[in-house]
């Protein structure tokens, strides 16, 4: 019972740092600095962060020969995740794209009972269904007029099929490394990724001023550290999908920075409703063991 308190609390606080993404990634493209650059940055900053950890622990850095495909896999779903999401953000407002994004506890759900013949429980499923509707709200500005810019929802999709893809191999690839060795060499990957794409696509890796590298450093530390180690733990505590569940509350988190911090977005009956139904779903899903 007190791993699974534990492994709630992990997974809360990890969807509340990830959805903490608005706070960082707005005034970094506000200040036109380079998206790819920014992840790239985000990421190398979190390995570092954990590598050292690690060597002041005298935790060895080598992993199994067989898992390392494994994690060059999590690095590419990991990174593609946030590409797909923060170009998601040039089409969509980051308060949409985010709560579309957030759908991914839908897939890993679906994913895990039809492929992993894993029992969805009927709490599971009206809580998925309430999710699908909140998210639904959320994203949708006026009843009467449900345009929406599909290139950027279809993105926004893509992000969360990568991202509920790395929480299912997390889940299922029985990787005997440790959570925050996981996490390591994840973020060491993803930023391997955008390394090697800067250069491609005919870009450069800029140097942060002051103000921006302090900025870069909260991104990675907040959105990237904090929430990454604690979404392992969590899942192995509890698993995929209560974790999956619980992570719904990113986009209220992303909604109230749009709304509050960056005034991107009004207060209107269907957000509130919107996160109403978000917060009834997770307490279903928490307190359906008891």
């Amino acid at each position: 019972m007190r791993d699974t308190v534990k492994g709630y609390l992990a997974a809360l606080i990890s969807a509340v740092t990830y959805g903490m993404i608005p706070l960082f990634m707005i005034p970094i493209k506000q200040e036109g600095f380079s998206v790819d650059a920014a992840l790239f940055y985000r990421f190398i900053i979190t390995a570092v962060f954990i590598a050292g950890y690690l060597l002041y622990k005298r935790e060895p850095l080598r992993i199994a020969p067989r898992e390392i495909a494994i994690f060059v896999v999590l690095g590419l779903l990991y990174a593609l995740s946030a590409e797909f999401l923060f170009l998601a953000y040039d089409l969509l407002s980051p308060a949409i794209a985010s709560t579309i994004f957030f759908m991914y506890p839908l897939i890993v759900a679906l994913a895990l009972a039809f492929f992993y013949k894993e029992k969805l429980t009927l709490p599971t499923i009206i809580a998925l269904l309430i999710v699908l509707v909140g998210i639904f709200l959320l994203s949708v500005k006026d009843v009467n007029n449900l345009t929406i810019n599909y290139m950027g929802a279809f993105i926004s999709l893509l992000g969360a099929l990568s991202y509920a893809l790395y929480m299912i191999i997390v889940n299922k690839s029985k990787i005997s490394a440790s959570g925050i060795k996981v996490s390591l060499y994840s973020t060491l990957f993803s930023a391997l990724y955008f390394l090697i794409k800067i250069p491609i696509t005919g870009n450069t890796l800029p140097l942060p001023e002051v103000k921006m590298g302090a900025l870069l450093v909260g991104f990675g530390i907040v959105t990237t550290l904090l929430s990454l180690i604690t979404l392992i733990y969590a899942i192995q505590m509890i698993g995929s999908t209560p974790t999956a569940i619980v992570g719904v509350v990113e986009p209220i988190v992303a909604v109230a920075i749009s709304i509050w911090v960056f005034r991107q977005e009004s207060l209107t009956v269907n957000l509130l409703v919107g996160v109403v139904l978000i917060i009834i779903a997770v307490l279903i899903e928490v307190l359906k063991k008891r």
